[in-house]
C-alpha cells in the first residue's frame, strides 16, 4: 500500500533533520522551509497549468534575482532614480524658490508699511518665512519625483524582489531580511523607514533595523549630498558629464551607507543584540500594472506631504532660533559666530570647520535647514540666504577654505551623523525606551565622527590634498 503525499513529505523532514542536526537549528529550519516548498512546486507542476503571464514573470524574475545580473540592475535603476530626481529638480526647485521669496519681498513691505517692529519683522519674516521657503522649495521637488518613481516600483512588484536579493546579505550580517525593505522606506524618510520596521516580528531584529535605518540617507539629506556634490565632483567633469559623476558619487555614498548599515547590524548582532537570525520566507507576488493615479495619489498626499508638513512643523522653530543666535552679540561677535569659532579647533581634526559643525547642531530638528544656516554664518547675516547660482555656492565656499576634501568630509558626515529630531521621536515612541533612543543617537554619531577623522588624517598623511 503506498504512502500518502503528507507521509512523504513528513519523512523527508525527519531526514532532513537526522542528517542536518550538527548544522545547528537555523539550517534545520532553512533546509525544513526548502523541502517545503521544493514539494509544493513538484505538486504543482503536476497539476496546475501554468498561463503565460506566469511564464513570463518566471522569466523576468529569473533575471532581477540573478546572483549576477540582479545587483547590477539594482544599481543601474538606482542611478537613473538620483539622476531623474537630481536632473528633474533643478528647474521646479528654483521656480518654487522665486515665487516663494517674491512672497517675503511683498511680506517685507507690508511689515514695513505697518511700521513692525524691527526684531519682529527679523524673528517672522528672516527666521520663520525663509526657513519656510527654504525647506518647501529643496525638499518639494525631488520628493515630488522620488516618492512617485519609489512608489510606482513598489506598485510593480520590484520592491520585493530588491528584498530578495538582499536576504543573503542582511542574513549573514545578523539581522532581518525584512529590514532591505525598511532600509527602502528610510530613502523617503528615516521616520517612516523606523515605523515600517513594524514588519519584524523578532523584537531583536526589530532593534537592530530601528537603530540602523539612519545610515541611508532620507530626502531632508539628499539636496546636502546632491549639492555638495554637483559643486566639488561634478564641477571637477565637463559639463555634459557634470550630472553623471554628480549622480555616480550620490550613488556610491548611498552604497557606503548601505554597506555601514551591514557592518553595524552585524557589530550589534554579535554584541548588544545577540540572538539567532530568524527565518524570512518571501513568497515575490505577480508583477502588477501600476494604478497610475493611485501612485500619484498614495505618493504626493500620504508621502511627500505629510513627510514635507512634518519637516515644517519641526524646521519652523529652528529657523527662529537660528535668527535669535545670530542677531545676539557678545562683543563684537553673534553667539552664532562665537560657538562656531569654539567649535573650530574640534571640527578641524574632521576635515571641517565649527561652522559646518555647528550648522548640523543647529540642524539636529531637519537636515534641510543644514546649507542655509551655513551660508548665513559664512556671509555674517543675520538671516539664512538663499543663493542664486551653484558657482556663487562654490566661491563662498572655496573662499572659506573648503577643499575638495571638506566636501568630502561634509558628504560623509551628512550621510552617518545622528538622525533628526523627528526620527529620534519616533524611534522613541516605536522602542518606548529613552536608552535605544540615546544609543540610535550615539551609534551614528560616533561613527560619523570617526569615519571623518581617519579619512582627514589618512589624507593629510598621504599628502595628496
Amino acid at each position: 500500500m503506498g504512502q500518502s503525499a503528507s507521509e512523504l513529505d513528513f519523512g523527508n523532514i525527519m531526514q532532513i533533520v537526522r542528517n542536518t542536526s550538527h548544522d545547528g537549528e537555523e539550517k534545520i529550519r532553512d533546509r525544513i522551509v526548502s523541502n517545503i516548498y521544493a514539494r509544493a512546486e513538484e505538486l504543482a507542476e503536476r497539476v496546475v497549468t501554468k498561463s503565460q503571464t506566469r511564464n513570463l514573470d518566471r522569466t523576468i524574475d529569473n533575471i532581477l534575482t540573478s546572483p549576477i545580473l540582479g545587483f547590477p540592475i539594482m544599481l543601474l535603476l538606482l542611478g537613473v532614480v538620483f539622476w531623474l530626481t537630481i536632473q528633474g529638480a533643478n528647474v521646479p526647485s528654483s521656480m518654487l524658490a522665486e515665487g516663494l521669496f517674491w512672497v517675503e519681498d511683498r511680506l517685507t513691505d507690508l511689515f514695513m508699511y505697518l511700521h513692525v517692529p524691527t526684531w519682529l519683522d527679523g524673528v517672522l519674516i528672516h527666521g520663520m518665512y525663509r526657513t519656510f521657503a527654504w525647506v518647501v522649495s529643496v525638499m518639494l521637488p525631488p520628493m515630488a519625483i522620488f516618492f512617485p518613481i519609489f512608489t510606482l516600483l513598489e506598485d510593480l512588484g520590484y520592491l520585493p524582489r530588491v528584498a530578495f536579493n538582499l536576504d543573503k546579505l542582511f542574513k549573514k550580517s545578523g539581522a532581518h531580511g525584512k529590514q532591505s525593505l525598511t532600509m527602502s522606506m528610510g530613502f523617503g524618510c528615516n521616520a517612516a523607514g523606523v515605523i515600517a520596521c513594524r514588519i519584524i516580528d523578532s523584537p531583536r531584529e526589530r532593534l537592530i533595523a530601528v537603530i540602523t535605518n539612519n545610515f541611508v540617507p532620507c530626502n531632508g539629506r539628499f539636496p546636502t549630498l546632491i549639492l555638495i556634490a554637483s559643486i566639488f565632483m561634478g564641477g571637477l567633469a565637463a559639463s555634459t558629464y557634470s550630472s553623471a559623476v554628480a549622480t555616480s558619487v550620490v550613488v556610491g555614498l548611498v552604497l557606503t551607507g548601505i554597506a555601514v548599515t551591514l557592518l553595524v547590524s552585524w557589530t550589534l548582532s554579535k554584541t548588544l543584540l545577540r540572538g539567532i537570525p530568524s527565518s524570512f520566507t518571501l513568497e515575490l507576488p505577480p508583477y502588477r500594472k501600476p494604478q497610475i493615479g493611485q501612485v500619484l495619489v498614495r505618493s504626493l498626499l500620504d508621502r511627500t506631504i505629510y513627510v514635507l508638513g512634518r519637516a515644517i512643523v519641526v524646521a519652523i522653530p529652528a529657523g527662529i532660533i537660528t535668527w535669535i543666535l545670530a542677531n545676539i552679540h557678545i562683543g563684537d561677535m553673534s553667539v552664532i559666530a562665537y560657538v562656531a569659532n569654539s567649535l573650530d579647533p574640534f571640527a578641524s581634526l574632521l576635515g571641517l570647520d565649527g561652522i559646518i559643525l555647528l550648522a548640523f547642531i543647529l540642524g539636529l530638528p531637519a537636515n534641510e535647514i543644514v546649507l542655509p544656516i551655513m551660508f548665513m554664518a559664512y556671509l555674517s547675516e543675520g538671516a539664512m540666504l538663499e543663493l542664486e547660482s551653484l558657482s556663487v555656492i562654490r566661491d563662498l565656499f572655496v573662499s572659506n577654505g573648503w577643499t575638495w576634501l571638506t566636501a568630502l568630509n561634509v558628504m560623509l558626515f551628512s550621510l552617518l551623523h545622528w538622525p533628526c529630531g523627528t526620527t529620534l521621536w519616533t524611534i522613541h515612541q516605536e522602542t518606548k525606551s529613552s536608552r535605544w533612543t540615546i544609543l540610535s543617537f550615539l551609534i551614528p554619531t560616533v561613527i560619523a565622527v570617526g569615519v571623518c577623522f581617519l579619512t582627514t588624517q589618512l589624507v593629510n598623511l598621504l599628502g595628496i590634498l
